[in-house]
Formats: structure tokens, C-alpha cells, sequence
């Protein structure tokens, strides 16, 4: 496999937020590098969200193995959503990948979504996985519910927000307000930034091992005040110019 160096910036940051996921880490590491190899050079940011559990020590003991494999770790529990925000914000790549930590997403469609946001061209800033076979009736039945919601509200032309995998650019990110749960309205806050979007269906997992220490967010009486607050910014935006800075003239 192709290693990502300190002297080598990586064209992939794949970001993945954990918390006491002691369990799931070793099989989902070895699954990211091998679906990674063809985008290589990159790196895998995995942010430890105040952890209890031996997730921290699981994690340093896998760099000694996988020279791309860096360790962000939060002092207390910041959400889902704090936790990409601090691996996007030390990512060296100008694409990021997410995913979530459970082994529930799988990696082997990171470069599916890869190629459709490169394909797609500048103009589009994200790629969104939309689960299909998704394990759990009453889960599929709260999520049909929050989703159909929210689609009608912010006409963000998504069916599930709320999966881990994603692709998008750096810079587009950076542009986004930021707030608990922003990873679940991406769609509709990259829009509203002027990029474009695009979907491509990813398989649904059973997690490894362990229980669900992220996820409520997607239930729409939890997520009510988030979605009012973003349909809120959607109104209020404005089409904003397009800087460019003009490069000093040459000398004749």
C-alpha cells in the first residue's frame, strides 16, 4: 500500500468520530486503508470524543501499524458533529471523507463517492451516501418520518441526511455555520452556500460490536430547534460575489 508522509500531502482526509468504540476500531481501520489504497496518498483523522473506554489506547497502538493513521482526542464529549469539525479542521487534504465509527457505514464506498464529487467538478461540494437496506424497522419508520420532514421543509432533495458517509471539499465545509448536528443538515447548507450536490446509495451494516453511543439526532422531536434554525438560515441568505484575488502584474 502507498503510505501518506509528513512530506507527501495526502489528496484524501477520510474523518471518523468515535466514542467508546473500543470495539469496532482494529476491523474498521484495516477496512479503510484497503478501500483507500486506490486514492492513496491519504490519511484516516480518527477523533476520540472523551472516550472512557480503552478506544484512545486501541488507537495509538494502530499508528505503531498505519503510518496515516492520526489520533485527535477531545478532553470531554463534544457530539458527533464537534468531533468531524476538529478532524476536518486538521485534515491536510482537500477532500474529506466521513464515516461513522461503529462499522455500520462501509468503506469500500468511500471511493464511489470520491469519484462522483471529482466527476461532478468544482461546482458541486458534496457527495451524500443514502442507505439502502438499513437494519431495524422501527429505525426505518422514525427515519422515513424525520427525513420526509425535513425534506419538505428544507426542499434539500435528500432521502437521508443522516448517513456517516459522505465526501465534500475542505473549503466548502469551512464556509458552512457551524452547530451541534450540522453533519446532519449538509445537504441543505451546501446548497444554500451555491454548491451542488450529489447521491449515490450506499449499503447499510450492522455495527460490530457494542451499542449506539451517536444517533438520536436523526429523530425529528429531537432535532426540531435544529431544523427551525437552518430553515431559518436558508431564508436569510444572501448570493454572496465570488472572490478572486488578482495576482500582481509582471515586469517587462
Amino acid at each position: 500500500m502507498s503510505m501518506t508522509t509528513q512530506s507527501e500531502p495526502p489528496r484524501l482526509s477520510v474523518v471518523v468520530p468515535v466514542k467508546n468504540e473500543a470495539g469496532n476500531i482494529e476491523a474498521l481501520v484495516a477496512e479503510i486503508g484497503h478501500a483507500c489504497q486506490t486514492l492513496a496518498p491519504f490519511e484516516v483523522i480518527y477523533v476520540d470524543d472523551g472516550s472512557t473506554d480503552a478506544t484512545l489506547a486501541t488507537l495509538r497502538g494502530l499508528q505503531a501499524k498505519h503510518p496515516w493513521l492520526r489520533v485527535v482526542r477531545h478532553d470531554r464529549g463534544g457530539g458527533q458533529s464537534g468531533a468531524v469539525r476538529s478532524g476536518v479542521l486538521r485534515a491536510r487534504a482537500p477532500v474529506i471523507a466521513t464515516l461513522d465509527g461503529d462499522g455500520q457505514n462501509d468503506p469500500s464506498f468511500i471511493p464511489v463517492l470520491y469519484a462522483a464529487l471529482e466527476q461532478a467538478g468544482p461546482t458541486v461540494g458534496l457527495a451524500q451516501g443514502q442507505r439502502i437496506g438499513r437494519k431495524g424497522a422501527w429505525k426505518q419508520f422514525q427515519s422515513r418520518i424525520a427525513n420526509g420532514v425535513r425534506g419538505k421543509i428544507l426542499k434539500d432533495a435528500t432521502r437521508d441526511t443522516g448517513c456517516g458517509l459522505k465526501v465534500f471539499r475542505r473549503e466548502v465545509y469551512l464556509t458552512l455555520p457551524y452547530f451541534d448536528a450540522l453533519h446532519r443538515f449538509m445537504p441543505a447548507l451546501v446548497t444554500r452556500e451555491g454548491f451542488g450536490v450529489v447521491h449515490r446509495d450506499v449499503v447499510d451494516r450492522p455495527r460490530f460490536t457494542g451499542h449506539s453511543n451517536y444517533g438520536m439526532f436523526d429523530r425529528l422531536w429531537v432535532g426540531i430547534l435544529d431544523l427551525a434554525g437552518v430553515w431559518w438560515l436558508i431564508r436569510r441568505r444572501r448570493p454572496a460575489p465570488r472572490a478572486e484575488e488578482i495576482p500582481h502584474s509582471e515586469s517587462r
